[in-house]
């Protein structure tokens, strides 16, 4: 394979930048190349909104791009390199839809049966399916909106602590619900940690040996895991940094959690070449029969201008150039993750920066993928920054507004 690489560490106020570059293979499709500068810029804009460092990595065809920006690990001052280890937040939440899924194709799970007809202590409402809840349509309050109303109180709350799914789950159905099933899109932590539970109801089997036995395994993902409840990340992996609610305080060192407050809705670990390999095998129908994978690429808007929506466990982004790129994003504390490919498979994106609570790098981020998929750049930071009563939110507490 001919292997196209660039590797960026900023240090200081310096930029030191080198490319060892090989021919690259013949294009993969009509898309343009890659924009490797966009993608350094967006990266440097995260860096000056406070996020310590920022990787992306592209895999297209036979060419690979690794950019990556700032630091690792800020007390060491070890530079960020873009094959790091990191926690990829609800990224999760399509590893969870694949066990899904390939339990539907095996005839254990009907998509339009009552969640209840699988759990082992029933849901507020018979109506909601086990479609439902991936799409996010169930109408379950999230139970994360009030576990971090305060970032960091809350996150330091929970941080060494074991939930099992069901005291997870009695959290969000001690609310009334956002909606009827099925009448609205609305994104809930709760919907992933039920089908959680639901999988390991039916199959008897836990979800780590899930993960491990039917993805891990068969696509040979060496950097990924889910260690959950041990709070420890192996190898070469970046700290998170999460911003606190008063922005004059200092970033707080979240590495260490054991991330039980999301469990199959976030609490896996990987890096940027195992995420790309996994989106671009799942698109590529290597892991879920053709049925079941139009079921998950079948998309509903979620924003006004449609540019956003959601099928099963799955995030589109229809972006400038006239594609719809496929995967997820993900925020877990000190971490923000895009990881997208596209239909055929054949360009597939991670990026990561090492922060969180700060929804102006988590827009901006989203910015690498114009570059890797469009080859070009977007409006600076400041375009992107709050104003006025505006603010934002994210998918850990997605109903609380921050500043």
């Amino acid at each position: 394979m001919r292997i196209k690489t660039v590797s960026i560490v900023l240090a200081g106020s310096a930029a030191l930048a080198t490319l060892a570059a090989s021919p690259a293979g013949a294009a993969t499709s009509s898309l343009p190349s890659p924009s490797v500068t966009a993608v350094l810029d967006v990266q440097k804009q995260a860096l000056a909104l406070g996020a310590p460092g920022a990787l992306t990595r592209i895999d297209s065809g036979n060419s690979s791009y690794r950019i990556s920006t700032g630091r690792a690990d800020t007390a060491a001052g070890t530079g960020m390199d873009a094959d790091r280890r990191f926690r990829v937040g609800s990224v999760s939440k399509s590893f969870t839809t694949v066990v899904l899924m390939q339990l539907v194709a095996e005839g254990r799970i009907d998509l339009d049966a009552s969640a209840n007809d699988y759990l082992p202590k029933a849901l507020p409402d018979d109506r909601i399916t086990v479609r439902h809840l991936l799409s996010h349509r169930s109408g379950l309050w999230d139970y994360t909106n009030d576990m971090f109303y305060y970032t960091v109180p809350g996150f330091e709350s929970v941080r060494n602590k074991v939930f099992t799914y069901q005291e997870l789950i009695d959290l969000s159905t001690a609310h009334k619900v956002n909606n009827e099933p099925g009448a609205a899109y609305s994104y809930s932590n709760t919907n992933f940690v039920v089908l959680g539970q639901l999988i390991e109801n039916v199959t008897g089997v836990p979800m780590a040996t899930q993960y491990q036995q039917r993805i891990f395994e068969p696509l040979k993902l060496k950097n990924t895991s889910y260690v959950h409840p041990n709070t420890t990340i192996s190898g070469s992996y970046a700290r998170g940094y999460l911003r606190q609610d008063d922005t004059t305080l200092p970033l707080v060192d979240s590495t260490e959690q054991t991330v039980s407050w999301a469990q199959s809705a976030g609490a896996v670990i990987s890096n940027s070449v195992d995420l790309n390999r996994f989106f671009s095998a799942l698109v590529s129908g290597k892991l879920v029969p053709q049925t079941q994978l139009q079921e998950m690429m079948s998309m509903v808007p979620v924003n006004s201008d449609g540019t956003q929506s959601y099928g099963l466990g799955l995030r589109g982004r229809t972006l400038s150039c006239g594609v719809t790129v496929y995967g997820h994003t993900g925020t877990v504390q000190g971490y923000y993750t895009y990881a997208f490919t596209t239909a055929d498979g054949k360009r597939s994106m991670t990026s990561m920066a090492n922060t969180s609570n700060n929804g102006t790098v988590n827009t901006v981020l989203a910015g690498t993928l114009e570059a890797s998929f469009c080859g070009k750049g977007v409006a600076k930071a400041d375009k992107f920054a709050p104003s006025g009563d505006e603010g934002f939110t994210e998918d850990i507490a997605p109903q609380v507004v921050r500043p």
